[in-house]
């Protein structure tokens, strides 16, 4: 079976959550399933990091790390088809694909918010300051 013929296998959860072992672990990344056994003692951030997600849906995991162009090149490689369609679930984390950058997500909006609400707030402050020094004269 050529490589091009084993991206287009479909699995369905229930079988991927049979591959959650040191000797046999797989994980679904963005409705693609990768056979990570391999790349167990080359993965950066330790094996362990890999076993929690062996046999489930690694998405948000692993768009939470931020990985780089290059992990997901080797992403890539480590595939071994798609989940059933039916069972893909959609990431709340990002919309990236491993064969796409990852976007910016809008989770740093709360920040720009409160930035600039203190901002608003400050400017206020020195306005009352400004005019009290401008009334005691």
């Amino acid at each position: 079976m050529s490589a091009e013929d084993e991206k287009q296998t479909v699995f369905t959860s229930e079988s991927v959550k049979t591959h959650a072992t040191q000797d046999d672990l797989w994980m679904v990344i963005h409705g693609k399933v990768y056979n990570a056994t391999k790349f167990i003692d080359e993965h950066p951030g330790g094996e362990e990091v890999l076993l929690d997600v062996g046999g489930m849906d690694a998405t948000d995991a692993f768009e939470d790390v931020g990985h780089s162009d290059e992990a997901r090149k080797i992403l890539a490689e480590l595939c071994v088809g798609q989940l059933d369609p039916s069972e893909v679930v959609t990431s709340t984390k990002s919309t990236s694909t491993p064969d796409k950058k990852a976007t910016p997500s809008s989770s740093g909006s709360g920040f720009v918010s409160y930035i600039a609400f203190a901002i608003v707030i400050a400017a206020v402050a020195y306005y009352v300051y400004t005019q009290s020094l401008t009334d005691s004269k």
